[in-house]
């Protein structure tokens, strides 16, 4: 990849080309718990180089907006949230949950001109949604199968990763890689053990890809030696601009991520499970709110910083590496992960990087993602804006050497959410 093409693709803040396409879709936010109450407190976060407010208003709506004051730039953070609005702790100067100056004391006539930046949100799946781009182009609302589910069949966690959006997207891309930095997890991890899949994920390392472009992104197809008469075939997607789907594990939850920019250099990546047809057990709930499965604890309540991470060099476990308890001698799906992406350094350096054939994928999203950002540059809309595209569910299956699994995704799957999990 040149650099031209990786600066599109990694630069997120206002005006830039990615940063202006990623804000024609929903923005995964934060959590709805995060803003439990209304006239709560406040929480500062940023998205797309940009420092936002979120809290919830007297009337119990999500809001976003600019984390500072117009007046003299005095963070918002230390502000009073009452009277559906947000005032300045520091003048009084008012602002409702759209950014519209409503109040300022010493000087009422001048709230005209007083307004900052506020986003619109919406609240599905346990996630506060705002929309960043162009009032007059705003989407609908998502319509991903867990954003659509009671609370009891969904679990929600985001952890803060340092790297870029684009490195950990990847990491979600290629299904290549659990067949050996996840090898011995899978074994011992309750959202993952005693299913037959984990058989053949382990036999065969050299997974063979078939990558089909859709409206809403890609499919991919990873082939891996199944029975002497079948292929195990795991079936997942990508979907603009940045979620991937966790092809399923046996009777497990169905899993996914959102990979969303918090700057150039860091990124929210969001983990998602959920059982569509009945709720979460107690006992898969219990494991995910302890960091099982693709969640993590964290280093303290509400950071949102793995305890594993960065400055422990991930609590690597160097014995666990020698007795094939730990690949990488780190433990955790996410903590695999991530400790190998954010080694790469907050952006990787493209131009020496040599891609192999299980890296397909990859160059596909890279070329979609930078297309779309230059077409949107001439006028040209992003794809995948249409909601209802978003009603897609990975799957793992075998299938007789002789058979084309797109064929069988069209059988099979093209009916969306309405078809059975099929899983091994």
């Amino acid at each position: 990849m040149n650099k031209d093409m990786s600066e599109t693709l990694t630069r997120v803040g206002p005006g830039t080309r990615m940063g202006n396409l990623m804000r024609r879709y929903w923005v995964p936010a934060l959590t709805s718990s995060e803003i439990e109450l209304p006239d709560g407190p406040q929480v500062r976060i940023e998205l797309l180089g940009e420092k936002l407010l979120a809290f919830r208003n007297t009337d119990g709506q999500a809001c976003m907006i600019s984390e500072f004051c117009s007046h003299r730039g005095v963070s918002l953070y230390f502000g009073r949230n009452e009277e559906n609005g947000i005032r300045c702790a520091y003048h009084g100067v008012k602002f409702d949950g759209l950014g519209q100056c409503v109040d300022v004391p010493s000087n009422p006539k001048a709230c005209a001109h007083m307004h900052i930046k506020g986003y619109p949100c919406v609240e599905r799946g346990g996630i506060v949604w705002t929309y960043m781009g162009p009032p007059d182009k705003m989407p609908e609302p998502p319509e991903l199968e867990w954003c659509t589910l009671p609370d009891s069949h969904v679990f929600v966690s985001k952890r803060l990763q340092y790297s870029s959006y684009l490195q950990a997207m990847e990491g979600g891309i290629d299904t290549a890689h659990v067949s050996y930095v996840h090898r011995y997890e899978v074994d011992t991890d309750p959202m993952h053990q005693g299913v037959k899949a984990l058989d053949y994920i382990k036999a065969d390392g050299n997974v063979v890809f078939e990558i089909e472009k859709t409206s809403f992104g890609m499919s991919l197809y990873g082939r891996r030696m199944g029975e002497p008469d079948s292929f195990y075939w795991r079936i997942t997607q990508w979907l603009f601009p940045w979620f991937t789907m966790i092809p399923p594990f046996g009777h497990h939850a169905l899993g996914g991520h959102a990979w969303v920019p918090v700057n150039d250099h860091e990124c929210w990546a969001w983990s998602m499970n959920w059982q569509p047809k009945q709720p979460l057990s107690a006992e898969e709930h219990e494991a995910m709110a302890a960091g099982k499965g693709i969640h993590v604890e964290y280093e303290a309540p509400g950071s949102f910083v793995p305890k594993a991470n960065r400055d422990n060099d991930y609590l690597m476990d160097r014995k666990a590496q020698q007795e094939k308890r730990a690949y990488s001698g780190v433990f955790g799906f996410s903590a695999q992960d991530y400790s190998l992406q954010e080694s790469m350094g907050s952006i990787q350096d493209h131009s020496a990087e040599k891609l192999l054939p299980t890296d397909r994928a990859i160059v596909m999203a890279r070329r979609m993602l930078h297309d779309a950002a230059v077409a949107l540059e001439q006028g040209i809309e992003p794809p995948a804006l249409d909601a209802s595209e978003q009603h897609v569910r990975p799957a793992g299956v075998l299938l007789p050497k002789g058979d084309d699994p797109m064929v069988w995704a069209k059988a099979h799957l093209a009916n969306g959410l309405d078809e059975p999990v099929f899983s091994i």
